[in-house]
């Protein structure tokens, strides 16, 4: 059995949306991207690159892979990030989307549920999903999440995507990791009871 791991870069108030860059993603008027950086450091790095190495493959939704897509395949071999991801099986839930050049990428079309609870049920470690705000709340309604692995940074920025929306399902967690980052994220592991 395979275990469903989520990361998720989260600010104080719940937002998800556009950690990355300005212009990640504008949907809605949100123009406070870019949140992440100035609050990276070394022991994001260490956590980062532990938790690639316990991959078997990655789950993304269409714009996270889109943006990952556009940089990780010219990042080495070398990179603790770039390596899984270059490597292992990425399947990305679209409907849109129909081929990439990315090595190891299968597309899931039509019963994304469905095709999620098959490869949970294959021997392996870890599929992780990354990002993928939209497609997380549909892993989340169905119960196929197992593990939160939440990076909170020390911001509140008032609106945007929340992580958990109005609406979604009660669940209860169970706290089995924490550590503060010397810039002041919480990371925050969470097991599903």
């Amino acid at each position: 059995m395979t275990t469903l791991t989520v990361t998720a870069y989260v600010s104080l108030d719940g937002v998800v949306q556009a950690p990355g860059t300005p212009t990640e993603d504008p949907r809605d008027g949100f123009d406070l991207g870019g949140w992440l950086y100035p609050h990276y450091d070394a022991v994001m790095a260490e956590y980062a690159a532990d938790w690639f190495s316990r991959a078997d493959a990655f789950l993304l939704g269409r714009r996270t892979y889109e943006i990952f897509a556009g940089y990780w395949p010219s990042v080495g071999g070398s990179d603790p990030i770039a390596g899984p991801l270059n490597t292992l099986p990425k399947y990305v839930a679209s409907r849109t989307l129909t081929r990439s050049s990315w090595q190891g990428t299968a597309f899931l079309r039509d019963d994304v549920v469905a095709a999620v609870a098959e490869l949970k049920a294959e021997p392996g470690r870890e599929l992780q999903v990354h990002g993928s705000g939209d497609l997380l709340r549909t892993l989340m309604a169905a119960d196929l999440v197992d593990e939160y692995r939440l990076w909170v940074f020390p911001v509140v920025l008032g609106r945007g995507r929340r992580l958990f929306p109005p609406g979604a399902p009660s669940r209860r967690l169970r706290l089995t990791e924490h550590r503060e980052t010397g810039k002041g994220v919480s990371v925050q592991v969470y097991r599903t009871t």
